[in-house]
């Protein structure tokens, strides 16, 4: 399942719109309930570009999903194909902190495997209410 959801990630990175940083990046959103959500970055001039976790997120919660199971994303230079670890920013963290559980996983494909994080790894010390 997770090498599908890196292929799901690496398709959803085409999609980027990022001709200020030509970087793109992919990422694939599980729900628990098996729903798939794609996500690329958008850039724009101003400060309200969105990363591809936030824009996974964001499709997932407005067709009213709340249960998250994983995160699997990739990105690398426009026309590179991504194989070095492309860990999410720590505003995507903390978003994503919001949303999920301590089971959440994040999967980031690095030179040929798959590391696995939890939340707590990712954003140790997380503020939680």
């Amino acid at each position: 399942m997770y090498k599908e959801d890196v292929e799901l990630a690496k398709k959803a990175r085409l999609n980027s719109h990022s001709p200020f940083s030509n970087f793109q990046v992919g990422a694939l959103l599980r729900c628990k309930n098996g729903h798939v959500y794609m996500g690329c970055n958008i850039e724009n001039q101003g400060i309200q570009g969105l990363c591809a976790e936030r824009t996974a997120f964001a499709k997932a919660i407005s067709e009213g999903e709340r249960e998250f199971e994983s995160i699997t994303v990739v990105g690398a230079p426009k026309g590179v194909e991504p194989t070095e670890a492309c860990m999410p920013c720590g505003y995507c963290r903390q978003f994503m902190s919001e949303f999920v559980g301590d089971d959440f996983k994040v999967f980031i494909p690095n030179n040929g495997k798959i590391d696995e994080y939890t939340i707590d790894d990712i954003l140790p010390h997380r503020f939680k209410i």
